[in-house]
């Protein structure tokens, strides 16, 4: 029997490298990135699912440019709804299911509880907006052969994330300043590709789902946590101060959602899988920094 196809866009990214690494043995993997297939040429995309009929989109391509969006706002809709609303097309043409990712930034307004996957979304930027309309393009289209992943605060061994970052800047600067009034869950990219893996295998599972590490944190603990755990594992050879700071001492061209903490137990139940808290998974994917 033929190993079913699962394409994956955005394939270079953080989630799109732990997707190729944490792929079940005997997946027949169809990874592309913006060298392989431009997501907004129509033509292009309808051609390459017309000839590789992947049974699974895996949608992890995105524009992720969060304060560039404000003034890229075309670009960010091409990439993030228009090129999303392609992929839904021709997966329903060719009768292949669909994850979108997609990120808590379709969240916004103030709260103080989780936000649950069936609650209205409010996006404050251009990077929401774009976002939330692709997942509207991609569950409107696919019904039933649609899934949306929100996920939050993500970091991997690979690309450019707030982790590696802090690294940077803690072994450049005597000190540095830290927003303390931004509340999410960091979420290491590994666990939540094995995650995408568990939905890929549950043909019955549509609709939306939230996926994060476990806890909550500010940008502050986070920071602050990295430089424990890095100084821990060797990564760091000094201890520097770190400054909690607030939103409004650091201006940004987009707003950032001041709490984005995303309710998960639809997830668990559904899908059957554990979480594990943020400062586990931090302290693991600094052990696989260190070693690589």
């Amino acid at each position: 029997m033929t190993a079913a196809t699962i394409m994956i866009t955005g394939a270079a990214g953080q989630l799109g490298f732990e997707l190729q690494r944490t792929a079940p043995v005997g997946t027949r993997l169809l990874p592309v990135d913006i060298a392989e297939l431009d997501l907004t040429d129509r033509s292009a995309v309808e051609s390459f699912v017309s000839e590789h009929r992947p049974s699974v989109i895996i949608n992890a391509a995105a524009y992720t440019a969060v304060d560039r969006a404000e003034d890229e706002p075309t670009k960010a809709e091409a990439v993030n709804a228009a090129a999303a609303r392609n992929l839904a097309e021709f997966a329903k043409r060719h009768g292949a299911r669909m994850i979108q990712l997609s990120t808590d930034f379709v969240f916004g307004g103030p709260t103080s509880r989780p936000w649950a996957p069936t609650d209205a979304t409010q996006p404050e930027s251009v990077y929401g907006r774009t976002k939330r309309d692709g997942e509207l393009a991609v569950l409107e289209t696919l019904g039933a052969d649609a899934l949306v992943i929100r996920t939050a605060w993500l970091y991997s061994v690979h690309g450019t994330n707030f982790v590696k970052t802090m690294l940077r800047l803690m072994r450049e600067r005597e000190s540095i300043g830290v927003v303390v009034d931004q509340i999410g869950t960091p979420t290491w990219a590994h666990p939540l590709a094995e995650v995408v893996w568990e939905a890929v295998a549950r043909r019955d599972v549509s609709g939306c789902l939230h996926w994060t590490d476990a806890g909550v944190a500010s940008w502050y603990d986070f920071a602050v946590a990295i430089q424990e755990e890095a100084l821990e594992a060797g990564l760091l050879s000094r201890q520097i101060p770190i400054m909690p700071i607030a939103t409004s001492d650091y201006p940004t061209p987009a707003r950032r959602p001041a709490f984005s903490v995303l309710d998960k137990r639809d997830a668990i139940a559904t899908l059957r899988v554990t979480p594990r808290h943020w400062r586990v998974c931090l302290r693991q994917m600094l052990h696989e920094l260190k070693h690589a």
